[in-house]
């Protein structure tokens, strides 16, 4: 019996893909069953190819592969699609009474179950439900207890009324019994339940409760494929916490008003694409300027241009380390997995407090999109720490002020940060520019005002070096002869397919780097391996170009930019690849 299930759904946007998805992840996780997601779609409202993939084990899961077990089929196309993962034991569910269906044929040994999804929809309330008729047959055919399937239905359609949930129920129940009765197939796949409780959220979700958590009272955003959820999920929750969300009209609006809202001493935030970015760049130097606390949230995806919205890709990387005219001191996290986009949020906005300094938390489309079950104690709230760095209140501001009671918010000091007041702070009244300033932040080009100033704002990137932990994560054997490298959300398939290269007995040392500015030196790391693989997805190798500049070493590169995220199995063979090991292919 197979130790995981990869179940998908296909057909056209429009074709409710993603409910019908959600609905099956949900059900899963509620039976106590570990899900990883994968979402496949066009960068358009109605029409074009999409699919969601679910993969569910008892077991944690990490990643995709290139195996599907049961596939729910609305088009043609998405047998089409799908072929190459097919095998002997898949089971294919399609509707043989529609015409674009009516001469399908299983490929291979594959399984055809041929179950009229409208008809039966339209018998139990509606054809808009031949999508759940689908998800009924498919728990028929994988063991699976249909009344999981209940709760979620419950949660999906509870709020339109009980009518709607029980015809949907109805509908589940018309699909399983129509595939017992007509079909006799006996198939490997039994769906264990556990009592486990997890927790099951995607990445924008999870920086959104990471925000939340940290403190965010202000987002200003304008909406863009794949940070949108980021906004959505904040919206109708932030405003319990006396914050409020703005849509604005451009995101040349939504970061100006996110600096607005920082200076005025809320921790603010906004969240945007490749695209915004470009456009937030200006903005981006007077926050850094201005010495303004801000988070900005890339999600990354495919570009330049418009490129693919709705593809993978981890092409911003230059642009968040180098972006902008003159020279700006930044932060740049890359959380690697779900759960860290949560904690990476919190430490993003303790990073820009006490630094004064902009942060860019980055993500990407496979990070954002994909839901992913966790333990609750992953997101331990009892232990996050709000860190709003150096505040002055009235019996501290006196040592900041000169000697006729002005503040100065750009004061030179040591360590490179300045004192910062809060609108209201009794003597605490200030301004900033973005021209170049003195302490005061009156505007200035005297020429030792102007070194001293930007000797000063460099020197915080220094000090957070000294101060913080820029430690990246480390997996497998520290003594392996190869050495496996990778920034970002590749850290899921790159830990399973180091269990695939395991069982060919081949050890990795495996390093995710969540810091790329400032980052982890990894010389030693590096000169101690026989061979490094820099493994991420973009074109030109743009992490792999740091790590040889810092380590002055070359390294091998493993590129995928073709849209798709990294599978494991897949990854396993290009190591193999690297290392001139035998591969499937070759074999």
């Amino acid at each position: 019996m197979p130790t995981d299930l990869n179940w998908a759904v296909g057909g056209e946007a429009g074709d409710g893909i993603d409910s019908t998805g959600k609905i099956f992840a949900q059900a899963l996780s509620r039976a106590g069953r570990h899900v990883f997601t994968s979402k496949d779609f066009a960068s358009r409202i109605r029409g074009g190819y999409t699919a969601y993939k679910v993969r569910t084990s008892v077991d944690r899961v990490e990643s995709v592969v290139d195996r599907l077990d049961i596939l729910i089929a609305l088009t043609e196309r998405t047998v089409e699609e799908n072929l190459d993962e097919l095998h002997g034991d898949s089971i294919v569910i399609y509707d043989g009474e529609r015409s674009m269906m009516s001469d399908f044929e299983a490929p291979g040994e594959t399984t055809g179950l041929d179950v009229p999804l409208k008809r039966l929809a339209e018998d139990a309330g509606g054809a808009i439900m031949r999508n759940i008729v689908a998800l009924g047959a498919a728990c028929a055919v994988s063991g699976f207890d249909i009344e999981y399937l209940d709760e979620s239905l419950e949660k999906r359609f509870g709020g339109k009324g009980e009518a709607i949930v029980e015809n949907n129920k109805k509908a589940a129940r018309v699909g399983a019994e129509y595939v017992d009765e007509e079909y006799d197939i006996s198939t490997p796949y039994d769906l264990e339940t556990t009592d486990n409780d997890y927790v099951l959220l995607n990445g924008d979700e999870a920086i959104g409760m990471g925000a939340l958590v940290a403190g965010c009272r202000f987002y200003a955003g304008y909406p863009i494929t794949p940070a949108t959820d980021v906004m959505e999920y904040l919206k109708g929750r932030i405003e319990d916490y006396g914050g409020i969300v703005v849509q604005a009209e451009d995101e040349l609006s939504a970061i100006n008003m996110a600096l607005g809202g920082a200076r005025a001493g809320a921790r603010s935030m906004t969240a945007t694409s490749g695209p915004g970015i470009d456009l937030m760049t200006e903005t981006f130097g007077l926050v850094a300027t201005s010495e303004t606390p801000l988070v900005i949230c890339n999600v990354m995806r495919s570009g330049p241009s418009t490129g693919m919205p709705t593809k993978q890709e981890q092409g911003d990387l230059n642009g968040m380390l180098y972006g902008g005219h003159g020279e700006i001191p930044r932060f740049v996290l890359a959380p690697t997995n779900i759960a860290e986009c949560f904690h990476k949020a919190i430490e993003a906005f303790n990073l820009a407090e006490k630094y004064q300094t902009p942060v860019y938390l980055t993500g990407d489309l496979s990070l954002a999109v994909t839901e992913q079950t966790f333990e609750p104690e992953e997101f331990d709230m009892d232990a996050v720490e709000v860190d709003r760095g150096k505040v002055v209140d009235e019996g501290t501001i006196e040592e900041w002020q000169n000697e006729k009671g002005q503040f100065k918010p750009h004061a030179v000091t040591d360590d490179g940060v300045s004192p910062r007041s809060f609108p209201g702070t009794d003597g605490g009244a200030h301004m900033s520019t973005g021209l170049e300033h003195d302490e005061l932040g009156r505007r200035t080009e005297d020429t030792e005002m102007r070194i001293e100033q930007v000797d000063k704002r460099e020197r915080k990137v220094e000090t957070a070096q000294k101060e913080e932990d820029w430690s990246p994560r480390e997996f497998g054997d520290a003594d392996a002869d190869t050495l496996v490298v990778s920034w970002g959300s590749n850290e899921g398939a790159i830990r399973e397919a180091m269990t695939i290269l395991a069982e060919d007995d081949i050890d990795v040392r495996f390093i995710s780097v969540p810091y790329v500015f400032p980052r982890p030196d990894l010389t030693e790391a590096v000169e101690t391996a026989e061979k490094t693989v820099v493994v991420e997805c973009n074109a030109t190798g743009q992490f792999a170009d740091l790590v040889e500049h810092d380590t002055l070493s070359r390294v091998q590169r493993i590129n995928k930019y073709n849209g798709v995220r990294f599978k494991a199995d897949e990854l396993a063979e290009e190591v193999k690849a690297a290392l001139g090991e035998p591969t499937e292919v070759e074999a």
